[in-house]
This record gives structure tokens, sequence and C-alpha cells, in this order.
């Protein structure tokens, strides 16, 4: 871990804004995109990089905004790493947000978030959090393979859980889906059912499969060497350099996610699942042109 300061921190206009408050990741997921080197990382991904001054770039963003809006962090880096039970940088930044009146949209994979539930409640309730959370495998023991340093699937959907008694809405990220690892019917449709009995408003599956590219594919096929012997010859025997790896069950897969999701209302597009994230309330919106 290591600091730095930072030039700005929020990206984005008309209401709806991002922010990275950390770079690089200590949950060493086999399958990250954020390895890739066309994000340029100066530093070993898992030396993470500290916006010490995140806040205070935060607290200046806002008070120039006239206009309210969703503020999207977890992109590109877990906001509820390790290093956050120390640093409670995300925290901090919850707290900006709530006192300026914006709404937030966070997207994680711990449940360190539940640390924060009581100030995520209170955003929620004066305008708007929408909490994402990741899950690709229902298979516990695949999940310490794949994801090995964070909490497993049957813990993520306790927090589900929790958050929807609260009454905080939720959106499911079901991505990566691994070829010929965890690209079964038995595995998708365990996840999407825990899906429906959390409440989940929404998933985020743009397709059955991979994405690989320069960075992240080497780490990648490590992982494959030490976990899945054989597995990453046939990956490079059938898909080659391909930056989209569809798993071979794509379609059926693709199938039962959309009749699961219109079968229980869930938005499964992912154009409507990005616009329920950025959606802000109206009179919250309206309400800051006076203020």
């Amino acid at each position: 871990m290591h600091f730095v300061d930072a030039k700005g921190i929020l990206t984005g206009s008309g209401g709806h804004y991002g922010m990275n408050i950390y770079r690089g990741c200590s949950h060493g997921c086999i399958y990250c995109d954020s390895r890739s080197k066309c994000y340029q990382f100066t530093h070993p991904f898992e030396d993470i990089e500290v916006k010490r001054n995140a806040p205070e770039l935060l607290e200046k963003a806002l008070k120039s905004k006239r206009k309210r809006g969703m503020i999207g962090t977890g992109a590109m880096s877990d906001p509820y790493m390790h290093c956050e039970e120390q640093l409670r940088l995300t925290r901090k930044c919850l707290e900006i947000i709530r006192q300026y009146g914006f709404g937030a949209a966070l997207q994680t994979k711990s449940d360190r978030i539940l640390q924060d539930i009581e100030l995520l409640d209170a955003i929620n309730k004066e305008a708007k959090c929408v909490v994402q959370i990741t899950l690709t495998t229902y298979d516990e023991d695949l999940c310490k393979i794949i994801e090995p340093n964070v909490c497993t699937t049957k813990r993520r959907i306790e927090v589900l859980e929790i958050l929807w008694e609260r009454g905080i809405p939720t959106v499911v990220w079901l991505t990566p889906i691994l070829p010929y690892i965890n690209d079964t019917e038995e595995n998708v449709a365990a996840i999407l059912d825990a899906c429906v009995r959390t409440g989940v408003r929404g998933i985020m599956c743009f397709d059955m499969g991979l994405t690989l590219r320069e960075g992240d594919r080497e780490y990648y096929y490590a992982a494959l060497d030490q976990y899945f012997p054989g597995l990453k010859e046939k990956y490079i025997q059938q898909y080659g350099n391909a930056y989209e790896l569809p798993s071979p069950n794509r379609d059926r897969l693709m199938e039962l996610f959309q009749e699961t999701c219109m079968r229980n209302n869930m938005l499964y597009r992912p154009e409507d699942c990005f616009a329920f994230l950025h959606e802000f309330p109206e009179k919250y919106e309206q309400m800051s042109l006076f203020m």
C-alpha cells in the first residue's frame, strides 16, 4: 500500500458521477480485468494506491455542483478492500455524499460494506443508495479458488438479504462466467434463485463468458495452470487471443437468465440496469436548484 495526493477524484457530469478512491486490489480474483495493461499501472496491482486526499477533493467538487445526482464507486477498484478497515476513506466520502445530498451507487464483493450500513441506510432515505454485489459461483470451494481473498458467495448473499431487509436496493453483477469452470446451468440457476430470494432489483449480465486482454490474460492462465491443469491449452485452442470468450453453453444460460428475470420482474438488460443506477429521485434533484 502506498499513498498519493490525487489531482482530482470525480468524473462525469449531468447528475451522474464516478470516483475511485483506491487503485489496485487485494481480493486476488483470478479473472480481474483491471489487471489489463491498458489501464497503465505503474506499480504492482496488489500494492494498493491510496488517494489519501480523496475526501477533501470530493467535498471541493460537490460544493461546486449545481445539480445533484448519483456518485458511483467500485467500477475499477473495490471500495471495501482490506485497507478500508484501517483507512475508512470510503466511509469519509460517503459522509460527504450524504452531507451534500447526493446519492451513492457502490460496487463490491466484500461484506465490509456492512460496517457502513447505517450510513447507507441514511443516504437511501434522504436521497438514494444502491449496492451492487458480484456473484459468479454458488460453489463455496470454487469461490475460494477464483476469488480467494474476499468473503464467499454464501456471505455475499447474506449481505444482499440484510440490505433487502433495510430497504436498500441492490443490483447483482453476474459476471464473469468462466468457460468450463462456472458455466453450468446448475450454477447460474442457483445464483438466480438467490437473487429472487433476496429481492434484487436487477442483474447485470452482458453475456455468458469472459473477456481477456494483455495483462489479465497472463494472470488468468497462470491460475488455470495452478488450479485447472490442462484447461489453458483448451482455451488457447478454442479461443486463441480473442478478447471475448463466450461459454459454449451461452445460449441456454442466457435463456435461463432472461426467463428468470422476466418472470420475477428483475431488470436484466444492461441499459436498464445502468439507467436505474444513474437515476436520481426527481424531488431531490429539483431541491438542489433552489439551494
